[in-house]
This record gives C-alpha cells, sequence and structure tokens, in this order.
C-alpha cells in the first residue's frame, strides 16, 4: 500500500494531466488535435521558461515576484535597441545593434535586475517576498519610461522569426524552451550547483555548515531567473512584434501556480524542472480547453485559483511533517 501511494505521489501532475486531458477531449471535439497540441505548445512556451527560473529559485526556499516585470523591461529594452539603437548623450555616439546584440541586450537587462534582487537579499537581508516585490515595481516603473507609455513596435521578420517561426516543423518557441528545460535538468540533476540548490532548500544551516556558499549560489539562482525571464520577454515581444509597457502582468502568478501544481515544495529542497513542465502544461491544457468550451474568463481565473489551492493542499497532505 505505501508502495502504490508513492507511486501515486510520484506521478500525480501526470495522473492529472491526463485525466484532463481525457475529460476535454470527450467535451470538445476541437481539443485533441494537432493545431491545437501546437497552439498549446507556443503558449506555454514563456510560462515555462520563467517557470523554471522560478523553481531554481523555490527550491531554495526563495521567491522572485518581480520575473513578470522583468519580461517586460527585457522585451522593450531588446524591441528599443532594436529599432532604434542606443544613444549615449555625454559621449555624442550613437550604438546600432545586430540582432544578436538586441538579445543580448535583453538577456543581460534581465541578468542584471535579477543579480540585484540576489545581491538585496544576501547582502542586506531583505525578505525575498519584499525585494522582489520592489523590484516588481521598479522594472515596472522603468519600462514605462524606456518606452514612453507607448508600445514599441516593427523590427522585421528576422526578429518575429524568434516567436512566431517555424524550424523542421516546429515552432521556435518550443525548441528554445526545449533548449533551456534541457539545461536545467543537466543542471539540476548533474551539476555541483544543483545538489547545492537543493542541499540549501531542504536545510540551509547544513548547507553553509557543509562549506556551500550560500550567498553566492542565491545571487545565482536570482540571476538565472532574471535571464530567464528576459528569454520570455523577447519571445513575446517577437510573437506580438511589439513591445508592450504593461507586458507579462500577473505573469509571476502564473509561474509560481506551474511550479506548485508540478510538485515543488514551497518549503524549498524538494521538486524537478520536469515536474514544473508537468504543471505548465496542466495550466495549459485548462486555458485551452476552458476557451474551447466557452466559458467566461472570469470564471476561468476562479477555476485556476482554486487549482492552485488544491496542488497545495495535496502537497500538505502527502508530506505533512515539512514545515
Amino acid at each position: 500500500m505505501a508502495n502504490v501511494k508513492s507511486t501515486l505521489v510520484r506521478f500525480q501532475s501526470i495522473i492529472a494531466l491526463l485525466v484532463l486531458c481525457i475529460v476535454l477531449t470527450v467535451l470538445s471535439d476541437k481539443f485533441f488535435t494537432i493545431e491545437n497540441g501546437w497552439n498549446i505548445a507556443r503558449q506555454i512556451s514563456i510560462n515555462v521558461c520563467i517557470s523554471v527560473g522560478m523553481t531554481l529559485v523555490i527550491l531554495t526556499k526563495g521567491i522572485d515576484l518581480s520575473v513578470g516585470s522583468i519580461l517586460a523591461f527585457s522585451g522593450a529594452i531588446a524591441a528599443g535597441v532594436l529599432k532604434y539603437g542606443l544613444e549615449i548623450p555625454p559621449l555624442n555616439a550613437y550604438i546600432g545593434f545586430t540582432l544578436f546584440g538586441t538579445i543580448l541586450a535583453g538577456l543581460i537587462t534581465g541578468g542584471s535586475l535579477g543579480l540585484f534582487n540576489g545581491w538585496m537579499i544576501t547582502k542586506f537581508k531583505v525578505p525575498p517576498f519584499v525585494a522582489t516585490l520592489a523590484m516588481l515595481t521598479i522594472a515596472r516603473g522603468a519600462t514605462m519610461l524606456w518606452t514612453g507609455g507607448f508600445p514599441i513596435t516593427g523590427f522585421g521578420l528576422n526578429f518575429s522569426f524568434i516567436g512566431t517561426g517555424w524550424f523542421l516543423g516546429v515552432p521556435m518557441p518550443v525548441w528554445i524552451t526545449t533548449l533551456v528545460v534541457v539545461i536545467a535538468v543537466i543542471v539540476t540533476k548533474k551539476t555541483k550547483f544543483g545538489r547545492h540548490i537543493y542541499a540549501i532548500g531542504g536545510n540551509e544551516s547544513a548547507a553553509r555548515l557543509s562549506g556551500i556558499n550560500i550567498n553566492r549560489v542565491k545571487v545565482w539562482v536570482y540571476a538565472i531567473a532574471g535571464v530567464l525571464a528576459a528569454v520570455g520577454g523577447i519571445m513575446l515581444t517577437s510573437r506580438l512584434d511589439s513591445a508592450q509597457p504593461n507586458a507579462g502582468m500577473s505573469y509571476e502568478l502564473d509561474s509560481i501556480a506551474a511550479v506548485v501544481i508540478g510538485g515543488t515544495s514551497l518549503s524549498g529542497g524538494r521538486g524537478s524542472i520536469m515536474g514544473t513542465v508537468q504543471g505548465a502544461l496542466i495550466i495549459g491544457v485548462l486555458n485551452s480547453g476552458l476557451v474551447l468550451l466557452n466559458v467566461s474568463p472570469f470564471w476561468q481565473q476562479i477555476i485556476k485559483g482554486f487549482v492552485i489551492l488544491i496542488a497545495v493542499i495535496m502537497d500538505r497532505l502527502n508530506y505533512p511533517n515539512e514545515d
């Protein structure tokens, strides 16, 4: 009986996903189609990228509420420098950016903001909730300043290929997300850095006594979360052919939802990247099914909220002795 329970707990996300797919297939003849499958895959790509970074943060017993705003600012920086270049008045210099330079500018922006989060948390002992909540506001304000409150549009076919193109019959966002997931799985499962992440989340005091540099690991984790938010921002900007000042609103909530539904404990130290992918899939499938069934967007929010609650309750029932 114990083995059966252990197996059910281990595969509960997959079981929930299969049951959800079966129910939606019965209720809508448009759900189980190749076209809808690719639509779901494209739609969850951004959330998966953000959620991979969020998984690393939560594994260390932290939280990052700023990923949606970092996504928006990184996407806006990439869009701005691609379309207008970068003017530096003190030097009377104008720098034009190639597509590669544009992407790099966006990634550096996201990584820098994430690095700042990690620095505030480790250097000044600001609680992650407070530090990243402050960054949520800072990055959103910076996005408004950079864009002037107006969308930046019109980037050309090369940039739009990132978000809308296909390669070998697969959408580019899916390729990008797959690469992110593969790298993250290798890092968490096969490297010393990955083991340190789990050790810190499991017992920070023990990890410190064993010689792990807690602060350095945490700073890197938040920096990675920032970079992956920037990846999502670049994909979203490319897909829409527009950098919206209000892009990424509530994305942090969808990200946390994917991580929790995928079985990662908010207490830290337990969870997996593939579990998060399953959680994002559940959210994507649920969103698609509710749209196909013409469910009101207001009810969709309520249903998603209950799904998150159920996931947390299941986690507590399965691991009642965790803090």
